[in-house]
């Protein structure tokens, strides 16, 4: 299970052995664990290499795997243990703000050993138990075990930047993993489709909604939970899910003032933000897509890192693209010039897509909804290939200012309720204008809005858009019901806050952040989302709507507030496109025979699943009869991830 996820922490690994639960445990070291780790002196210093234990009978282990981010010596080995050796951790992600807790720490009497993150997050769970998770800034997903009442305390960041699975095996043992992969090492395991999150992927392009994953009774601990487990008797329900508790709910922060006072807030919020972020002993990059985002975070860091004197050169990541439809070089490069940094570039080709995705699938876990993912790994690959370690990245912005452009309709809808005809109007004007929507346009995105549902699912379906009964697709066999997992309950109050608030928590931030963590460690590199510093969420979602989105403009605080930081015209810029790839023409014109046979392998690997009428589907979409869509990749995608997994659909 340990080796599986060796890309996520090639620098060391480690391993605690119980043989039972009231004996002292062994503590290994691996083909990985560097030589100084076993002559360390430290109390969770390795003794024994795991070769030797190979045939001996334990109840308990847990086992690490380390990428050296913060103090880079053996005093950052894990499992790491307090001084009297009773809690013990295992732990993935970072806690920016350790040095001011360990400040904290130290005034209540704490001594500590070295100067990691690690340390301060078990002091900090000895110092003030699961009330702990509330002082930590950043991402996280660790387990720590009591050796004295022998519990289990796992827990998971805000917003699930780190990934946290578990699974009760066969005979009532309890797993727990950073990836669903590291399962099918244990004794017992057999794949096997989850209905309910296939249909949500499958046909509204939704992941990780819910504790649910596409492997049946595999679930992930939800963003902002944690689990107190007796050790001695985990229990679970008759679907293999175990209780757990939620510490963390998002909540806006009462925010007063003028759009001006708020734009001074948030310039000074993500400034911080950027700066806790660049806590590390190893070189820290970014991403780059000329959009408002990473152009941000790039020009932040700039700004810090000149006030730090730092001498090494800031590096950037960015894909582009030999169709200039969705190519962003020319922003890229006006950042670059604004900032010097030393800019790499990489061009996800089409000849290289189907040879790569294997590889991506396995390291997802579970399918993913476009090529984009594509052009995400070949970033982070590049990034790994020129000794960059840690990687800034936007995740989040848009969730939280209202950056993607169904807002429109939230916007549109919100006026014409308030019966703010007039305004309505001018915003409809301002926003053709801006992004050439028509009035039609305008009218569609407050229909999808504002209509009910058994309204929207017949326009949907005519015109080309996802509906809950697709006629490729077997939702018999499944036997789900088929909703939309998207829909809001009729008690939540419509706005660009709500939404946000949905987007942030449920909808759509989570499934973005499986696929960065996924592409990122795979080339064992870590990213970091300043946009998620939870201080700042909360001070934008308590922000008025229209601070946010108005008169045709996404973002209108972060543009005011980075006035003077950007260039002015990414700050200006009113065009989305992102870390895209040419989707639309590999598939009509590029290799619509690759996608034919992929499609073709999909249904019959589905054992019924998926209809003939996918290939219909595919057909129209390639000829033009249907507008373009990602569903084409996600069914293929569904079924190579079917293939790779070896998950059984009956």
């Amino acid at each position: 299970m340990n080796e599986l996820i060796r890309h996520r922490g090639p620098d060391d690994e480690g391993f605690l052995l119980f043989p039972s639960l009231h004996e002292a445990p062994l503590v290994c070291g691996g083909a990985d664990t560097p030589s100084n780790c076993f002559t360390a002196g430290l109390p969770y210093a390795p003794k024994t290499p795991l070769a030797e234990c190979k045939d001996m009978s334990i109840q308990a282990a847990l086992s690490h795997r380390r990428l050296a981010i913060v103090d880079l010596t053996p005093s950052g080995h894990q499992p790491m243990c307090t001084p009297d050796r009773r809690y013990w951790i295992v732990y993935n992600g970072e806690v920016y703000n350790h040095i001011e807790l360990r400040r904290e720490l130290e005034r209540c009497g704490h001594q500590f050993q070295s100067h990691c993150d690690t340390e301060v997050v078990l002091a900090a769970y000895v110092q003030w138990g699961p009330q702990c998770l509330h002082r930590f800034n950043g991402m996280w997903a660790f387990a720590i075990y009591d050796s004295h009442r022998k519990t289990l305390f796992l827990a998971r960041d805000r917003f699930g930047v780190k990934p946290l699975y578990y699974w009760v095996a066969p005979g009532g043992i309890f797993c727990f993993a950073s990836e669903i992969k590291q399962f099918t090492a244990f004794p017992g395991w057999a794949a096997s489709l989850n209905a309910k999150p296939a249909y949500d992927f499958l046909v509204w392009g939704i992941i990780d909604h819910t504790a649910q994953t596409m492997f049946s009774r595999v679930y992930q601990l939800s963003p902002g939970h944690y689990m107190y487990l007796d050790a001695q008797e985990i229990v679970s329900d008759a679907d293999g899910q175990v209780a757990s508790s939620q510490w963390y709910e998002l909540r806006a922060e009462h925010v007063k003032g003028t759009f001006e006072d708020a734009a001074q807030m948030f310039r000074e919020k993500f400034t911080d933000a950027v700066r806790l972020h660049l806590r590390a002993d190893v070189p820290v990059g970014s991403c780059l897509s000329g959009g408002l985002d990473s152009s941000s975070i790039v020009c932040v860091m700039n700004q810090l890192l000149r006030e730090q004197s730092a001498s090494q050169l800031q590096m950037s990541f960015s894909a582009c693209s030999n169709d200039k439809r969705v190519d962003e070089r020319e922003w890229i490069e006006e950042v670059v010039q604004a900032t010097g940094v030393h800019a790499h570039f990489v061009y996800p080709a089409l000849d290289k897509l189907f040879g790569h995705s294997p590889a991506i699938t396995w390291h997802q876990d579970e399918p993913f909804g476009s090529t984009s993912t594509y052009a995400q790994w070949s970033v982070f690959r590049l990034a790994a290939e020129n000794g960059v370690k840690v990687m800034l990245d936007g995740q989040g912005a848009d969730e939280q200012l209202a950056g993607y452009h169904p807002y429109f309709g939230m916007r549109f809808a919100g006026l014409l309720r308030t019966g703010q005809l007039l305004l309505l109007w001018k915003e409809i004007q301002q926003t053709k204008r801006a992004h050439g929507y028509s009035e039609l346009h305008a009218m569609m995105y407050m229909a999808d809005t504002m209509l009910p549902e058994r309204i929207k699912q017949p326009l949907r379906a005519y015109t080309g858009r996802s509906y809950c009964t697709p006629s490729w697709l077997n939702i018999a066999l499944l036997g789900v019901e088929p909703r939309n997992p998207r829909t809001r309950s009729s008690s939540d109050k419509e706005s660009i806050q709500s939404m946000s608030h949905a987007q942030l928590t449920a909808t759509n931030l989570q499934m973005l952040l499986h696929w960065e963590d996924r592409s990122s460690m795979a080339h064992s590199v870590e990213s970091r989302v300043p946009f998620l510093d939870h201080r700042l969420v909360e001070f934008v979602l308590g922000l008025p709507d229209d601070f946010k989105l108005s008169g045709g403009v996404t973002k209108r605080v972060m543009r005011a507030g980075m006035d003077g930081i950007i260039p002015t015209r990414i700050r200006d810029r009113m065009d989305k496109i992102g870390f895209a790839t040419s989707e639309e023409a590999w598939l009509r014109e590029g290799a619509p025979s690759q996608f034919r046979k992929k499609m073709q392998r999909a249904v019959e690997i589905s054992d019924g699943v998926l209809s003939s009428q996918c290939l219909t589907m595919l057909e129209d979409m390639i000829s033009g009869k249907k507008p373009f869509s990602f569903l084409p990749w996600r069914v293929i995608n569904f079924g190579e991830w079917l293939a790779t997994f070896s998950v059984t659909t009956r």
